[in-house]
């Protein structure tokens, strides 16, 4: 495995379900954490919902409040977005060692003060937007494989 590590951040999620698929994504790759800002949707007890199959609330950092403030020290926030002129596709980009990557809600797009603040932005092409767990799964496999990080 290599060094570094992982965290996701989520704005405004509108379903349980999504959020279980991002902290079912998240466990599956190892990713440190995950940061929510704004949930619409209830998040106490069980955040994740019947789609966390894996329970990850339970065995990682789940934390909710504004992403800003939530970003790990010397980590880079990476924005996930569609669209955004700049934006670098995600075969061509380069995982830094320490990510957050920050993704919209499943209807409507990573707000633009928060893009503003992000290092770096990058999308997977596609011809329709993603679900949001599927994003998450497809950024954290391919940081997984670009960085050496999958398992024999």
């Amino acid at each position: 495995m290599s060094r570094g590590y992982s965290a996701l951040g989520v704005y405004s999620p509108k379903y349980s379900q999504n959020i279980g698929g991002v902290l079912r994504a998240a466990g599956c790759y190892g990713a440190a954490m995950v940061a929510i800002e704004k949930p619409r949707c209830p998040t106490d007890p069980d955040i994740g919902g019947a789609t966390d199959t894996m329970k990850n609330s339970r065995h990682m950092p789940v934390l909710i409040g504004p992403l800003r403030n939530l970003v790990p020290h010397n980590c880079v926030p990476v924005c996930i977005e569609i669209g955004v002129s700049g934006a670098i596709p995600i075969s061509q980009y380069r995982h830094p060692e320490r990510a957050f990557y920050i993704f919209g809600p499943e209807n409507g797009s990573v707000p633009a003060e928060i893009q503003k603040w992000c290092v770096e932005t990058i999308y997977v092409p596609t011809i329709r937007c993603m679900n949001l767990a599927a994003t998450a799964n497809v950024i954290l496999f391919h940081r997984a494989l670009q960085r050496e990080e999958w398992p024999a």
